[in-house]
């Protein structure tokens, strides 16, 4: 078939996403298993048109390098250090668990022990996009497993560049060369020490003077730049571009470009990872499937059962729940983009026999098409499972409580247990298995779903509930949550957390008049003792913290007609720092005529009269 124009071959791409992603979706096995079926059905060992699978496939890899600087926003370098057991102890667990698993059944079919550590190693390795891609839809990473299962990803990212070092020199091959492997170490060391430099001393900075311009597009294009700068650094040095970007990500999450940089980069990371997707469909080769389809069958069902049960026995070690470790071993039993790159490194030095090379590489590519299949398949085997092992009294039916708690994490807890404590009655909604006989023992109706479900709140009460607390952790669930509520339950009042100040501004332009910021009164407290440490009397700390208080709320609540014209938000947003500015001098100027001890005797005024 004749090339095509860019453009045509655009229109393929999106016709044929819109075609399939909607009906794998409609039908419950998500967005990534329709991308997938649509690079099968338009790539070149089908209908053939869209050609030149390798080159889409580079490009589409940048989908990956987004979605992993995106995931670094979230993580500043505290909390990562705070996961280096999971990464260097589970991740190097699972790597060379898997390795050696699959490398001794490749011995059992005749292979080498060389040839077979090869397929060992590549295959050990897992699909970072479609397992964090799963997570976020299905609202996992934040959960144990979450942590466990990106943990174990992570470390895959930083190990694929040592595998693939050795690859060469396991090549049985006389002309192979292994390289100067010591001259790539040193490079790969300088690349890492420029991005740590340069993400402390020049990425914020730079983000800082854009930022003054007002100029939302080229806010985007530095973001944009800053990660596809960091990710071509990477490439040079023979590196992982993705772990690139996820160091960028580090090291801007304690910034305070953090959310708009997520904001930013998010479209073009959801286009990209599509397309990644739909390359990866596009690389499966159906003539060689057609003309060994029993030993492919063999080889994709043995391997992912290889490594299931691998991941399943690892995964106590890795403080994976009981009732979450075949999610785990499902999300991770797939090959992994790297496995690609392995295996072409395996090629050109010639170190797998025959057609193992071919054969590995559609082994890999069907594993990550067949993978929403059989987490579909595995979810429907949980629900079966724990609708065999239901008793009576999990049967939701309203028993009268006035009040419906979406989300029992850190922050719905306390609240649950302020309720509790004072007597009253809650019905809890949640999606951590590990909560429910723990809560059930003190008398908490908790129930395992979805809180967005419509049909499960009305099994919980909410027709007849008067307050619904929402606590859920994710903002788009949180979102998706009110309007739900707004539109089949208006009379139930809701009450609400908000992550930050664009989910405060979100959940009151929905009507949401109670919002609480999960941080903002504990900082405001933390600021009055601080005060008070420092010298400054109860009295004056107090009265600094509810004006601080009043004027952040009327800031925000002020911003709300405009939400959706930025400039008018900066300039408001620059008005309000120059009034809290001010307003701290006045009340310099007042303490200085007032004089301590008359604050002091005011706050025991107050407290008097509060007694009486």
């Amino acid at each position: 078939m004749a090339e095509h124009g860019s453009m045509l071959d655009a229109l393929i791409f999106l016709g044929s996403a819109v075609v399939f992603v909607p009906l794998a979706s409609r039908i419950g096995l998500g967005s990534v298993l329709g991308y997938l079926l649509a690079g099968c059905v338009i790539g070149p060992h089908l209908s053939g048109l869209v050609h030149n699978v390798e080159s889409i496939m580079h490009f589409a890899e940048l989908g990956v390098v987004l979605m992993l600087f995106v995931i670094g926003l979230e993580l500043d370098p505290k909390r990562l250090w705070g996961m280096r057991k999971l990464v260097f102890g589970g991740g190097a667990l699972q790597t060379a668990s898997c390795s050696l698993a699959i490398a001794a059944a490749a011995m059992l079919t005749g292979l080498g022990w060389q040839p077979a550590l090869v397929a060992g190693l590549a295959l050990s390795l897992s699909s970072t996009a479609i397992a964090v891609q799963t997570m976020n839809e299905r609202n996992l990473l934040n959960s144990p497993l979450g942590r466990a299962s990106f943990g174990v990803l992570l470390f895959q990212d930083l190990a694929a560049i040592p595998i693939m070092s050795v690859v060469p020199l396991l090549s049985t091959a006389p002309a192979t060369k292994a390289g100067s492997d010591l001259g790539a170490a040193l490079k790969g060391i300088a690349a890492l020490a420029i991005t740590v430099g340069a993400g402390r001393y020049l990425m914020r900075p730079l983000l800082q003077i854009v930022a003054r311009t007002n100029l939302r597009d080229v806010f985007t294009s530095v973001a944009l730049l800053i990660v596809l700068g960091v990710a071509e650094l990477m490439t040079r040095a023979g590196l992982s571009m993705g772990l690139g970007a996820f160091l960028a990500g580090v090291l801007l999450a304690g910034s305070e470009f953090r959310h708009a940089l997520e904001a930013d980069i998010e479209p073009f990371k959801g286009l990209l990872m599509g397309l990644f997707f739909m390359s990866v469909g596009m690389a499966i080769d159906f003539g060689l499937l057609a003309s060994q389809p029993l030993l492919v069958a063999a080889l994709v069902a043995g391997y992912q059962a290889i490594k299931a049960l691998v991941l399943a026995s690892i995964a106590p070690r890795l403080h994976v729940s009981k009732t979450q470790r075949g999610l785990f071993a499902a999300l991770l039993a797939q090959g992994g983009e790297f496995a690609f790159v392995v295996l072409g490194v395996a090629r050109d030095a010639k170190a797998l026999p025959g057609d193992w090379e071919g054969l590995l590489t559609l082994t890999v590519a069907l594993s990550m098409t067949l993978t929403p299949l059989l987490l579909w398949i595995q979810g429907k085997a949980d629900d079966r499972r724990a609708a065999a092992n239901a008793r009576e009294d999990d049967v939701i039916e309203h028993d009268g409580s006035q009040v419906i708690i979406a989300g029992f994490g850190r922050f719905g807890q306390i609240v649950g247990r302020l309720l509790f404590a004072s007597g009253i009655r809650a019905t809890v909604l949640d999606h951590d298995p590990d909560q429910i006989e723990l809560l059930r023992r003190f008398g908490f109706r908790i129930f395992y779903g979805d809180a967005t479900r419509v049909d499960l709140l009305h099994t919980a009460g909410a027709a007849k509930a008067k307050l619904l607390v929402n606590a859920i952790d994710g903002i788009e669930d949180s979102l998706q949550l009110v309007d739900r509520v707004k539109e089949h339950f208006p009379q139930l009042k809701i009450v609400a957390r908000a992550r930050n100040v664009s989910h405060f501004l979100e959940l009151r332009t929905r009507g949401v008049e109670v919002v609480e910021r999960e941080t903002f009164e504990a900082a405001v407290t933390l600021g009055q003792k601080t005060l008070v440490a420092l010298g400054v009397s109860p009295y004056e700390a107090r009265e600094r913290g509810d004006r601080f208080r009043r004027h952040n709320v009327r800031a925000m609540e002020a911003v709300l007609p405009y939400l959706d014209d930025e400039a008018r938000r900066f300039s408001m947003a620059r008005a309000a720092r120059e009034e809290l500015e001010k307003q701290f001098e006045r009340d310099q100027a007042a303490l200085n005529r007032i004089g301590s001890a008359a604050w002091q005797a005011d706050l025991e005024a107050a407290d008097e009269a509060r007694a009486e």
